[in-house]
This record gives structure tokens, sequence and C-alpha cells, in this order.
């Protein structure tokens, strides 16, 4: 069957303020520079050596205790401004003069407790465990999700058996699913297995297929969709293919059903693990995913309205990270996404 290559072209469109007191930073030598205290706001002036570097790179040369991820996190939730107007690009290029304000709010409590919540297990040893994640179930404590997660029911289930390489709120997650997707997620309850499988991540070795009702029908029955993901510059709570600043991303879809031309399941398979990868690049060809609030649209017809993304983790397959045998995994469509189906079967 032939396929097509979707290049996306690399034309994608860049808190409130802040205002509590302020404690400058001078521009000391690195081992003068004071820790940066958590719950207040620090001043980084911008030296003429530093002009034309990363922000990122500036702040978390200045800000003793703060490392440069944080830094990066900080920056795009807000919680930098430069004369008091937020920056949100960790890879804005500074000008000499500038003084940027650093908010660092007060950490909330990290380690995640555990609790009594139901869990589909499809697979478990010593090493690591399989689990068929529902919608609706975050999977780490973050911001608006300090509990009820996957990471909660993983620490009543195993006790003190999960990676901690994750840190204190992630442990074994090795990768995520959004909240809204459903489907299989591998766990490490070791360290060794968290880094065995990472590898696998990173070199490409382990596969993950979804499966995905989208708007329309592709042109072309199977294909691949390649544009770099990065954080929307138009809209910072979503992802975009962007020109710069993305990492890269590659997804391969092959079309498993029509529904006339409303609509059709999608089988697609990540080359690379972006945020938001499958719903974005969908979407850059037109045929955004049935259900999502993000990158979707309200359609009118009632057969084509769902309550979340139609996107489902079908299939995994990685080597076990001690013996190294092929392990391969399926989980069937679960019974909303069935019933979105046989909706638009009907029609």
């Amino acid at each position: 069957m032939a396929q097509q290559r979707h290049t996306l072209p690399k034309n994608a469109v860049a808190h409130d303020g802040i205002s509590p007191s302020v404690s400058e930073i001078e521009a000391h030598g690195a081992g003068d520079v004071p820790d940066v205290a958590r719950g207040q706001v620090h001043r980084v002036p911008v030296t003429d050596d530093e002009a034309g570097e990363r922000l990122d790179r500036v702040l978390s040369r200045h800000a003793k205790g703060l490392s440069r991820s944080r830094i990066k996190a900080l920056v795009e939730e807000g919680r930098v401004a430069c004369d008091g107007q937020p920056v949100r690009d960790p890879a804005l290029k500074v000008r000499a003069g500038q003084r940027f304000d650093i908010f660092v709010p007060e950490p909330a409590p990290a380690r995640p407790q555990a609790e009594q919540i139901a869990l589909s297990i499809v697979f478990e040893d010593e090493e690591l465990l399989v689990v068929d994640k529902p919608a609706g179930l975050v999977v780490h404590p973050a911001a608006g999700n300090p509990d009820g997660t996957l990471v909660n029911a993983l620490l009543a289930h195993c006790g003190g058996s999960l990676s901690g390489i994750g840190g204190v709120a992630r442990p074994g997650i090795v990768h995520r699913l959004d909240k809204e997707t459903s489907g299989l997620m591998v766990v490490a309850k070791t360290d060794s297995a968290h880094q065995g499988l990472s590898r696998q991540f990173a070199g490409r070795e382990l596969s993950r297929d979804y499966l995905a009702v989208v708007a329309g029908v592709p042109t072309q029955a199977a294909g691949e969709i390649d544009g770099a993901i990065g954080r929307s510059p138009a809209n910072r709570k979503k992802m975009a293919v962007v020109a710069r600043g993305g990492k890269a991303a590659l997804t391969h879809y092959r079309v498993q059903r029509t529904f006339g031309t409303d609509a059709s399941l999608v089988r697609c398979s990540l080359a690379t693990g972006r945020t938001h990868q499958i719903r974005v690049h969908m979407a850059s060809i037109g045929h955004p995913l049935l259900g999502d609030p993000l990158y979707g649209r309200k359609p009118r017809a009632a057969h084509l309205r769902f309550g979340r993304q139609a996107l489902h983790a079908a299939e995994i397959t990685f080597f076990h990270p001690r013996d190294q045998r092929r392990m391969r995994f399926e989980s069937p469509l679960p019974s909303d996404i069935r019933s979105l189906l046989c909706s638009l079967e009907s029609v």
C-alpha cells in the first residue's frame, strides 16, 4: 500500500505579572551567589558578557539552588518576568542590562501517598508491571491533581518496590499517557528495569501503537507525519508543530476503518514520544481526534461528539530489561470508544 509522508511546514506560529517584593541577585562570581529562597522573588541582572545567551542558562547560573530544568519549568509557567511582563520562552536571547525577576513558589508536599485505587494489571513480575490505564486517571501527582493518580495506586499495590529514578512524585514512571487517554503503560519496579526501559525508549527499540478515531478520512490510507513539536507560541497550554525550539517527532499511521467521510479509525505508531504527539500530528494534517478539547473542533453532528479525545494505547512491545526476551501486550478498545464506533457505523 502506498504511503504518504507529511513533512510539516516550518512556519508554525512564540500567570499574570509578578508583583511581590524583590531581592536582587547581583552578578557575583559563581561561588558567592546566594541560594534562591522559596516563596520569594529574586532579580537577576544580565551582564555585558552574557548578552546573546539563552535566558534559562543565564538564570540558572545566578540562581544557585535551581537547576536549569527547574528554571525552564518556571519560565514556561510564567514565573519569570522582565519589566513586569511574564517571559515564557526559556530560549529567549537576553540583552545586557535586562533584569529578570524569578518567583519561586513555596514547595507543595511532593511525596505522594499510597491510595487504594483499582488497577487493571496485564503483567507483573519482580522487575516491572504493565497496566491498562482507564481514561480519566492522571498518571502522577501534579498541580491540580495532588492525589488520586496512577502513582498513588501503584504505591499501594507495590509498596516500596518502585524505581526511584523518576523522582519522588513519579516513582516507577517510565513514560506517560494523558489523563483522558486510555491504554497500556509499562512501569518499572527496580532502578535497573527503569534504566533498561529508558534506553529502549531513547533507542526507539520499544514500540507503542495507538488506536484513534479522527475526523474525516486521510487522503492516503497510510503514511507518516514528520514535524517537530514544541510549545505553541499562540497558546502556551497547547503543543504545536513549530519551526524552532521544538523536538523532532515522527508518527506512522494507517487507516483501519472509515465511516463514510465523517470519521476514520486510525492506527498510529510512535517513532518518538512527544507531548500530545498523535493529537498534534493528526490535527496538523486536518484530521483531529474526535472529542479532543485542545486540538479538535466541536462537531455539529451528534454522532461525532465524544466526551474525551478518542485515543487508546492499544499495543506495547519491549524487551524485558533483565533477560532481553521480547514482550508484547495488547489492550482491546474500551467500551466508550466501542460505543462511538457503533454509533458511527449506524449512521
